[in-house]
Formats: C-alpha cells, structure tokens, sequence
C-alpha cells in the first residue's frame, strides 16, 4: 500500500469515526427522549483504484422491530377501549349503588314491598297507608335518579366522542405533515430519522383512539388504515373526524342509520376523496376510545336504560292491568273468545297453542292505534310472536289481518257469531288437528282507584297519564319510563285508595284484599321481561318476579363491570409487557453506547496515528530528495 493509499484510508476512518461519535452523541443526548429510537451509522467499504479500500457513511438505521412496534399499536388501542368501558361501568356501578345500602334500587323495592305487608297487617290504619305511599313515592325517585345517573353517564361519552375527535385530528394531520416533510428524503437521512421519531409517536397517539394498520411504501410514506380498511393517512392527505354533538342526552335519544331521526350526536369522518361515512352506522372503528364511546352511547348504557325502565313498566302493569281469561269454545273447532272491549293502546291479548310438532307456541297481539308503528319486530324464533293491530277496527278487519299475519300456524281468527259482543275475537285451531289452542286471555288497564277489584295505577307516566305500553311510530311508551315514573297524584290526596278497591259496596274496613295483591304482584307474580334488557333471549326470554328480575339485571352488570375493570387490567400488562420490549431493542442503551464510544476514540486514535506516521515517513522522504 503506497502513502496516498494509506492517508485516505486514515483520512477516511477519522470521517466515518466523527460520524459515528455524532450518532453516539445524538443517542446519548436523547436517552431520556420519549419516541427517540436509537440510530445505527450505516458504513460500507469503498475501493478505489488508485487509493485501495476506504470507509464511507451512507446515513443511519433505526434500530427498530417493527412487528413489536405494531403489536404495540395493536394493544394500545385495545387498552385504551378498555380504559374507556372499565372506567364508565365503574361509574355505572356507583349509579346503582351498593346492595344492601340505603339509595338504592333494590333497597327501595324492598321498602316498598315490607311496607304492603305492613299495610296487610292493619288495612285500616292511615299511618301505615302512608308509609307505603312514601315507600312507593321513594322508589319513582330512586327510579328517576337512576335514569338520571344513566344519562349523565351517556352525555359524558358524547362529550368525550368530541374530545376524543379532536384529538385523532391532530394525530392524523401531524402524520400527513411529516410524510409531506419526508418525500424526497432516503430512509438513511438522519434529519429523516428524526421525522420518522415523531411520525411513530403521532402514530402510537393516534392508536388510543382507533384501530390502525400501518404500510410504509418505497418512498418512505406512512399509509394509515383502520382494520376495516378505511384510509385515514395517505399521500400527505389526512381523513378527518367530524362530530356534531347534541348536547346533554335523554332515555329518548337513541342512535339511528337514519340521520334525520337520530337523536345523538353524529359522528363522521371525510376521506381525502371528499366523500363523508358514517362511523356508527359503517362499524369504521373497532378498537380505542373511540369504538367505546360507540359502545357506551349506543348500546352499553343505552341496554342499562331498558333495564331499569322494563322494571318500572313491569312494577307499573302488574300493579295496574287486570288480566282475564278467555271464554272456551267447546267446540270443533276449539279455542277462546276474547273480549277486547276497553282495550287501552298498549294492552294485549296473549294465546298459547301447539303447533304441528306439539311444541308449545305463544303470540301476543298489541292494541297498536299508529299505523307507522307497524309492523312490530321480531327476533328470530321470537316466543311470544309479537303483532301489532288496531283493535278499534272491527273484529272482521281484526280477524282478517291476524288469519294473514300467522300463515302456517294452523289458528283461526274470527268475530265471535251472536250473542257475543261486537268487541268480542273468536281464536280456533282450523279443526285439522295440527294445532290446538290451549289458552286465551287479554290485559287491559284499571283506571279506576275504586275499580272493584284489587288492581290499582300506583304508578303513572308522568304523574297523570297511564302507562299501557302504548307503541307509537317515534318508539315505546317504555322508554324513558324509570324517569319518567311517578305515583298517582289521585293516590296522593287520598292514600285509603290503598286499601278501599270498591265503593259500591264500600270495602270492608280492615279488608286486605288489595295490599295483599300488591305485594303478591311484585314479590312472587312471574312476568316474562324484554330481550333488550340483554336478558334471555326472543326465544326463550327471561321469567321472573319484579324482585329476581331486579337482582339478575343488577348483578349482571356488576360482572360486567368486574370484567371490564379486569381486562382494564390485563390489557395493562400486556401494553407494558410490549413497551418492555419494543424499549429494549429501540431505546439507547448508554451502556453500549459508551463501549461505543470507547472503540470510536481507539479507532480514531488509530487513524490519527497512521496519518501522523504518514506524515513522519513523506517528510523524511522530501528531505531524502532534497
């Protein structure tokens, strides 16, 4: 190797040294960095005719695993899902209340209940019917609050859908800046290095909120999808979330595909293309505090709401509709005639039967007097089949349209022939033997406090009206209902009413009649209770007393809380177990960075002393010449 050679082999080590110390200097000075990942001086050896090999530093590599980094991402979104669900079903779980405490729903149904057996004991005493009448009134109120702590919890969510908007927004638009900042640039610059850094941490912060998958192409550009395949980033344009809150939220507020009869904020997201999707409606978001807030608003909360309000319209028609059973049809063909005179929008008639396979089959009509509420849902296998009809139409138009609504069931559906009354439906097998009716009876409610019989409205919709479960085309009469309950104002000028059911003849004084049915209805009457209480299903629904269909709602959603709140958890450890990871093969290491920087000081000492014996050996060689 001849001098030159070797002084551009020394000239270019002491080059590719101080860019390695700069590198070093650059991870040292950001250890403490948050997203900083350690860079690695990328060197190759160059060969050169004249000069032999040399070193020459072609830029930097980070020192990154990406399948861990987008594990990570993966799991921050899930955290921050469960973040969100584990921390409102805690505050749900305060709504309630603790069980056995005072202010609580199930303390306040075992007041009201205690206080009717109270009252069985001395019918007669004023002070008794007014502890029962207070107990009644403090659980409307409890009733209420819960409705009211439900909402609250919904408006918040709402509140949050914005906030949380907003910030995926800012995410979003950072990492569309930074690719714009990066085109032109290689993946080895080191000032792209550091545009990287902070395009990965808008990443990871834009993870919190929605799922991400992210594909770098060859030009270093970061494209962003949710798991759905919805583009949020690409070619430096950025989607962007739009949210259109209401404002504070009611039992009422429900979401819907439909925009103009949703009654929640509308939350949206517009592609780069201009075109604008649904987000509920479209499922674009699966994962992060975004897909929870959905959760929480639309269904989670929303199912809360329809449990504590199935309560309220269970204890309300059990306290108040009197049910009475169809008159047999001796027969061929056999069945019921059903009177359906008073029927109130709401009351039902209920038919059991079996069908072709023994199997026993029920279905129940509802007085439905707005046609836009038609036809009522059902779920699949629905047991009870639910049919929504005017029973104000004549029995002929009645008969008519149920004979079509249940093709195949084998039943029959016509006027009751003379001396029955004009109010009066006829329900038959069709005498093939494929079916029999095995029962018939209609629920209609008492308006009355001195009826002659032992039901009583207690309760009402608002103070005044009766709740029947009227079904209109804007929803049911039950929703809203737990805030919406209240004791009769009839009641609460005359609390005797509790135990006087008749005035003509009056109600013996002492008569238990009615205080015993009242606390019969809510402690061991067993009612079938709705499948959007998340109880049950269409098919097999969930029976049950007031007081077990209580205790079941309450303690599934402390499970439900006790899982979120585990999962919070565990979705912890997984995210710091992965961070631990992702740290430990991306982070600086300042251990080896010094023993590092110990083998660039020798190998710069090194190129330093052949230069220097490069330059003893050429003076000595003019000196020779000269």
């Amino acid at each position: 190797m001849g001098l030159s050679s070797a002084l551009a082999s020394a000239m270019s080590g002491l080059r590719a040294n101080q860019a390695a110390l700069s590198i070093v200097s650059s991870n040292v000075a950001n250890s403490q960095t948050p997203g900083y990942v350690a860079q690695t001086p990328n060197q190759i050896e160059v060969t050169t005719g004249d000069f032999g090999s040399t070193a020459k530093t072609t830029g930097v590599s980070r020192d990154i695993d990406s399948y861990v980094q987008n594990q990570l991402r993966t799991e921050t979104g899930g955290s921050g899902y469960a973040d969100q669900m584990a921390n409102i079903l805690k505050q749900l779980q305060s709504v309630y209340g603790t069980p056995g405490n005072s202010g609580t729903l199930e303390n306040a149904l075992n007041d009201f209940t205690s206080s009717l057996q109270a009252l069985s004991t001395s019918a007669g005493s004023s002070s008794a019917q007014r502890v029962a009448l207070a107990a009644a009134q403090a659980l409307a109120t409890q009733l209420n609050v819960t409705t009211k702590g439900i909402q609250s919890l919904r408006s918040n969510v709402e509140q949050d859908l914005g906030t949380s908007s907003q910030a995926a927004n800012a995410a979003l638009n950072q990492i569309a800046d930074i690719n714009t900042k990066l085109q032109g640039l290689a993946p080895t610059d080191p000032s792209a290095a550091t545009l990287m850094d902070q395009r990965d941490q808008a990443i990871n912060s834009l993870s919190k909120y929605v799922d991400v998958r992210v594909t770098t192409d060859g030009s270093n550009q970061a494209n962003i999808y949710t798991t759905t395949g919805i583009q949020l980033v690409g070619a430096g344009l950025a989607s962007q979330f739009s949210f259109a809150s209401v404002g504070a939220l009611s039992a009422t507020s429900l979401y819907n595909i439909d925009p103009t009869k949703s009654g929640v904020g509308a939350l949206t997201i517009k592609l780069p293309n201009g075109s604008s999707i649904d987000v509920a409606g479209n499922n674009v978001v699966s994962s992060g505090q975004i897909a929870a807030d959905l959760k929480l608003r639309d269904q989670t909360l929303v199912q809360a709401q329809n449990q504590v309000d199935q309560l309220a319209a269970t204890m309300s028609s059990a306290l108040s509709d009197k049910t009475t059973a169809g008159t047999t049809v001796a027969g061929p063909p056999a069945g019921f005639d059903i009177d359906l005179a008073g029927a109130q929008p709401g009351n039902t008639v209920n038919i059991t039967y079996t069908d072709s396979t023994n199997t026993q089959r029920q279905v129940t009509l509802v007085n439905v007097t707005d046609p836009t509420a038609l036809p009522l849902p059902n779920g699949t296998n629905a047991n009870p089949v639910q049919i929504g009809i005017n029973f104000s139409g004549g029995m002929g138009a009645i008969a008519a349209a149920l004979n079509g609504a249940l093709p195949g069931s084998h039943l029959s559906f016509s006027p009751a022939p003379s001396p029955a009354t004009a109010t009066t439906l006829r329900v038959t097998d069709d005498n093939s033997g494929l079916a029999k009716v095995t029962a018939a009876s209609s629920s209609k409610t008492v308006s009355s406090l001195a009826s002659g019989g032992p039901q009583l409205p207690l309760f009402t919709d608002g103070g005044q009206a009766l709740y029947t479960g009227a079904i209109t085309g804007s929803g049911s009469q039950m929703t809203g209902l737990a805030g919406r309950i209240a004791v009769n104002t009839q009641l609460t000028a005359d609390p005797t009413r509790l135990s006087i059911y008749s005035t003509s003849p009056v109600t013996p004084t002492g008569d238990t009649t009615r205080s015993d049915y009242l606390y019969s209805q809510l402690t061991s009457a067993v009612y079938s209770y709705s499948p959007q209480t998340g109880l049950g299903s269409a098919s097999q629904p969930f029976t049950g007393s007031v007081s077990n269909y209580l205790q079941q709602f309450l303690s599934v959603q402390a499970n439900a809380s006790t899982q979120a709140t585990a999962l919070q958890q565990g979705q912890s450890v997984v995210v710091s177990t992965l961070q631990a990871k992702f740290n430990s093969t991306s982070s600086v290491n300042l251990d080896s960075e010094m023993s590092n920087l110990i083998q660039l000081q020798n190998a710069y000492a090194a190129n330093a002393h052949v230069m220097s014996v490069v330059q003893s050996m050429m003076n000595t060689l003019i000196q020779a010449q000269g």
